[in-house]
């Protein structure tokens, strides 16, 4: 037991309840803060006021996000230096920042890196210089796929005797070759300005594009976005999140090399569940640093606004509404760096585990965005207030990386599969 002499206010940071940080941790996340302060809020902030075209326009403010961004030196190599634990804190403190400045300017962020870092798991020199210094996306969902893109039981999850979903993007593989067609979903982030991408189709290898059991084929590979018949479309005008410049691809008898692929057939669906695990961490980092944004904004617009002749901080209920807030934020924070740590550091991770986790997190998120919109009264359904960017921000992570109903569904049947398994029942 740790004794006291006096009661003081507790030990806190940026990041709420911590643990003692080392100095390199809290130069880290002080260097990101004032990234995600300086840069990534006020950024955000005039995107937001812009229509899509203007914001993939050229000369738009948008592509100066990428120059700041590398000012941090914040290299993705510096996490594989740290321990693993350090590692976990530092990538979480890292996402939650970037959440905290703008939530689609972070998205935008964290994918265009994934191709670099799928080109660098699988040790491909050539495919990581083809990667660096680009603007990267993650095509995986197409216009009639959606979630059956997460459909890896055919006989438990799917209508007997049917064959599974290929979608709209596909490729015929040759020997030498990779031939793709077809369209990606105008949801890919950074669809409408990416010149890289990490792309998951329907393949057929030669004998059609299902096997035996009716499952899809496919192959992932990295795609260069500048080659003779690709093409994009508008860019999607949507209420939250208008600084992420969202798009669908077009593809029509694009050949790129069979070696740019880095995962074919058996490996195909490991791939698949290794990069959604990947993925998902991020959704739950970012949206801890939404959640503590709107917690934020809360808190001072409270000890402003006066109410029946007294702050509101100063009413009753008012505090029980910030306190709620905050141990929300905190609950936010802790499911965040759990989902992270399973994902990096246990042996064999799952997809769906990792989505449990972003599930709680958007869903909390919003509670205390909404509970903070509803403080601010009516001035929060002004322009005026950033708040209501907050509420239509965080709507999209309800869907984002998966619909909220449809993952918890998954994980569901994930808990059926580890039960018959042997798990929780001893």
């Amino acid at each position: 037991m740790k004794l006291s002499t006096e009661l003081k206010l507790p030990a806190v940071s940026m990041s709420g309840f911590e643990a003692p940080l080392s100095e390199e941790e809290q130069a880290i996340q002080a260097s990101v803060h004032r990234f995600a302060r300086d840069v990534l809020r006020p950024l955000g902030r005039e995107l937001d006021k812009m229509t899509a075209e203007e914001v993939i326009a050229t000369g738009s403010p948008y592509y100066s996000l990428f120059a700041e961004a590398a000012k941090l030196g914040l290299d993705p190599d510096l996490l594989a230096q740290l321990p693993p634990e350090m590692a976990i804190r530092v990538e979480s403190m890292i996402g939650e920042e970037m959440g905290w400045g703008d939530a689609g300017l972070a998205v935008s962020l964290a994918v265009t890196q994934f191709p670099l870092e799928m080109a660098k798991s699988v040790g491909n020199q050539e495919l990581i210089d083809l990667s660096t210094g680009k603007i990267g996306c993650w095509m995986i969902t197409h216009p009639d796929k959606g979630t059956d893109v997460g459909a890896f039981d055919m006989k438990r999850e799917w209508v007997p005797g049917a064959p599974g979903n290929k979608g709209t993007m596909r490729a015929t593989v040759t020997k030498d070759e990779i031939i793709i067609n077809g369209q990606c979903s105008a949801w890919v982030s950074n669809g409408a300005v990416a010149q890289v991408a990490l792309g998951y189709l329907g393949a057929d290898y030669g004998d059609g594009f299902y096997g035996a059991d009716g499952r899809p084929n496919g192959i992932a590979c990295i795609i260069p976005l500048d080659l003779p018949g690709v093409s994009k479309g508008k860019p999607l005008e949507k209420i939250g999140q208008r600084a992420l410049p969202q798009g669908e691809i077009y593809f029509d008898n694009v050949k790129i090399p069979r070696r740019f692929a880095v995962a074919q057939q058996e490996d195909y669906y490991g791939n698949v569940a290794s990069a959604w695990s990947f993925a998902g961490t991020h959704m739950g980092q970012v949206f801890t640093g939404v959640a503590r944004a709107a917690f934020e904004m809360a808190l001072a617009y409270c000890h402003e606004r006066k109410q029946g002749g007294q702050l509101l901080i100063d009413h009753q209920l008012t505090r029980y509404r910030i306190g709620d807030m905050m141990r929300r934020v905190e609950l936010c924070r802790a499911v965040a760096r759990r989902s992270l740590a399973f994902a990096r550091l246990t042996p064999q991770g799952h997809p769906w585990a990792t989505a449990s986790g972003k599930v709680t997190v958007t869903e909390e998120a919003e509670k205390v965005v909404m509970e903070a919109f509803r403080l601010f009264g009516a001035n929060g359904t002004t322009l005026e207030y950033p708040i209501e960017k907050l509420v239509r921000d965080v709507r999209a992570a309800l869907i984002e990386d998966g619909e909220n109903t449809m993952l918890t569904t998954r994980l569901g049947f994930l808990c059926q599969q580890m039960y018959e398994q042997g798990w929780a029942q001893n």
